[in-house]
């Protein structure tokens, strides 16, 4: 590769970082506000000028920026006296730090204030420009090792359909035909559904679709976050804010920005914190544990659910007004028993890339076994499905114990009702874990509160 073109390349990242930023430079120097507004404006999303810190101020408390350009000489007043203030009393955008007068001290205070560059007057334009390369290609990297820590934690088990929901069933088209229609508008999207039919696909999907699809997906699953961390995960905290807090953390509504945040399990939010959602929905703004200022957030949200939200209302587990405002487009995801032969297409698509990925010959799947899971009722759905095929590559062949065949299908004579195969379920799985609930639940792709309640009323 020669010189000239990975210059090329180099300028290609370059001007794409930019174009998507939004800074703000404070100076009170005109010459240098004109400089920087016609370096900037051009290759920039947004640049707005500030000629002193209370212009600024109310820009920020208006908007979102990615990166403040900041004189540090101003009317007597030190650019990094007042970033550090502004950092104390709540999130700040990364800061880049001007100024005509400097020495190691200055350098230490920029630094211990919080800020991510520092330049000296004069510069010329192309020196501005790769400091906010750079100040951009940091924050970049920052958000994105969040987001994938945050789902490695997650341990997503759509390793190979996150992105498409497989089938030709009457039911999955219609459901991918909904996705088409609304993932192109910026509404909330509420989707239902029993636990395994795909509703984090689904997710990706519309996010996949959108005009967002270039920003990061970031899922939460609500039931496994403990309550009292709820609201530090999702919108982030400042430095002392509680015990064990120290240093200021985004949170997860920030590291989405842009993008779409999956809500998973929304049933299971805290009533504290669903109030703070709704405040979100109506405002668009979150404020961080233990700060002062809100701060705008620009984020798509996507809520699932297997409960009934509205039994959840009228016992008090949750609020009306954020039902009302979260099922705005909803989607329900059919179980994999209303799917037809989609079962069987599944089963091969999960024999083929699990084979590959665990490093074992496939298993025929035989008329008598396909036979089987025509005939059953998955009340797992498709996360059953996989696990079964997964247990066969490990085990060289289908079980005839707890495998799925005509028998374990419900008898016309005596048709189970949704609670009895949800019974059913339950105990096998709690009968296959040797009775660890926690490990049942993660079988049935559930919460260990669904079992745990479920557990208390069969007990009386």
């Amino acid at each position: 590769m020669t010189r000239q073109t990975q210059a090329a390349e180099r300028s290609a990242d370059f001007s794409e970082a930019l174009a998507q930023a939004a800074v703000l430079v404070i100076d009170d120097e005109p010459g240098m506000r004109h400089f920087l507004q016609r370096t900037l404006a051009s290759r920039c999303k947004t640049v707005e000028i500030a000629a002193d810190t209370d212009q600024a101020a109310e820009l920020l408390a208006a908007g979102h920026f990615d990166v403040v350009i900041l004189d540090n000489v101003m009317n007597g007043r030190r650019g990094v006296d007042w970033l550090a203030a502004q950092r104390a009393s709540g999130f700040f955008p990364p800061a880049i730090l001007i100024t005509a007068y400097a020495d190691l001290e200055t350098v230490i205070q920029a630094l211990q204030a919080g800020a991510s560059d520092f330049l000296l007057k004069p510069f010329r334009s192309n020196q501005i420009l790769n400091a906010l390369a750079r100040c951009l290609d940091r924050i970049r990297l920052e958000r994105e090792n969040h987001v994938l820590r945050h789902e490695l934690r997650a341990n997503s088990d759509h390793i190979f359909l996150r992105d498409r929901l497989i089938g030709e069933s009457a039911a999955i088209r219609a459901v991918r035909d909904m996705i088409g229609r609304v993932a192109p508008l910026p509404s909330s999207v509420l989707l239902t559904g029993q636990s395994g039919t795909g509703k984090e696909i689904a997710a990706r999907m519309i996010h996949a679709l959108s005009p967002r699809a270039e920003k990061p997906f970031v899922p939460v699953n609500c039931a496994a976050i403990p309550a009292d961390m709820m609201e530090t995960e999702l919108f982030g905290h400042m430095k002392g804010a509680f015990t064990g807090a120290h240093q200021s953390r985004e949170g997860l509504f920030q590291h989405s920005r842009g993008g779409t945040l999956f809500l998973d399990e929304i049933g299971e939010l805290p009533l504290a914190v669903q109030a703070k959602l709704l405040r979100v929905l109506e405002d668009r703004r979150i404020r961080p544990l233990g700060s002062e200022r809100e701060v705008p957030v620009d984020v798509r949200l996507v809520f699932a659910t297997n409960a009934d939200l509205e039994k959840a209302v009228a016992e008090g587990r949750f609020r009306a007004d954020l039902l009302y405002r979260i099922n705005v487009l909803s989607i329900h995801m059919p179980p994999l028993s209303a799917r037809g032969d989609d079962v069987q297409d599944l089963a091969t698509l999960f024999m083929t890339k699990l084979s590959q990925q665990l490093g074992m010959p496939p298993v025929p799947v035989t008329p008598e076994v396909r036979a089987g899971f025509a005939a059953y009722s998955w009340p797992g759905n498709v996360r059953e499905l996989r696990n079964i095929i997964e247990r066969a590559l490990i085990l060289g062949r289908f079980a005839t114990e707890g495998a799925p065949s005509a028998a374990a299908a419900p008898s016309a004579a005596a048709p189970e009702t949704l609670a009895d195969v949800e019974r059913r379920a339950i105990l096998a799985a709690l009968a296959a874990c040797d009775g660890d609930r926690e490990a049942a639940a993660a079988r049935l792709g559930i919460s260990r509160k669904t079992i745990d309640r479920r557990l208390a009323d069969w007990n009386g």
